[in-house]
């Protein structure tokens, strides 16, 4: 064979293998590249579910803590006992607690009911005694709370006139008012309607009553019914 003749094929057969060896390359490289972006395309709708997913739970969060923020329980406790029932209820509605503290506190002496000269004794004859001053009336972020329960104690039949001037002294409107109370065996009586007469704003609920050792579940029974 001519010696020009077979360097020509050598030379062909080299290109031939040089063609296809690039072609081999180019395909490998397309398929690590479509390969590259599948999993590019992949992690990029990870992170967008990721981020909707993050919204979405500082949403459901945002509308929790608002929820937890329109309740508010506000009370009186003369012996504790109205206290430890506001606590319960606040603590079932997941609401904020407001307690009422007169500014010339109540004694175990000045509660003596059955003696004519004690505190409330007097202030229970004489009308004019019962103005009774409170270190604090106002409340902050009043105007976040959509519903706002107040309790106290019964005195005499109707509500303890320590929370009078809560009641004068604050606008209702717009909120729903739920009143409730602690007594040995008085009922709740006509102390709502009298608040609410007092506090001339608000949407003013049918209160309850509970006894001044309320049980957990008594508690509980009443303020599933709120939910």
């Amino acid at each position: 064979m001519n010696k020009k003749i077979l360097i020509g094929l050598l030379v062909l057969v080299l290109i031939v293998v040089v063609a296809i060896v690039s072609v081999k390359v180019l395909n490998g490289e397309d398929k690590k590249e479509e390969n590259n972006a599948s999993i590019n395309e992949i992690n990029t709708v990870k992170n967008e579910r990721s981020k909707d997913n993050e919204v979405e739970n500082e949403t459901d969060e945002d509308e929790e803590t608002s929820d937890n923020k329109n309740v508010l329980v506000v009370y009186f406790s003369a012996q504790s006992h109205t206290k430890a029932v506001a606590e319960k209820i606040a603590d079932n509605l997941d609401a904020d607690i407001f307690e009422l503290v007169p500014e010339d506190e109540y004694t175990e002496e000045d509660l003596d009911y059955n003696a004519d000269n004690a505190r409330v004794s007097r202030e229970h004859d004489d009308e004019s005694l019962r103005d009774i001053k409170l270190r604090k009336t106002k409340v902050d972020n009043w105007d976040d709370y959509d519903t706002v329960l107040i309790g106290y104690p019964i005195w005499w039949g109707e509500a303890s006139w320590v929370v009078n001037n809560f009641i004068k002294e604050n606008d209702f409107t717009g909120k729903t008012v739920i009143p409730f109370c602690t007594s040995a065996s008085s009922s709740l009586g006509e102390s709502g309607e009298l608040l609410e007469e007092m506090a001339d704003s608000g949407d003013w609920k049918e209160g309850h009553r509970f006894s001044s050792s309320a049980s957990d579940s008594d508690i509980k029974s009443w303020t599933d019914t709120l939910k």
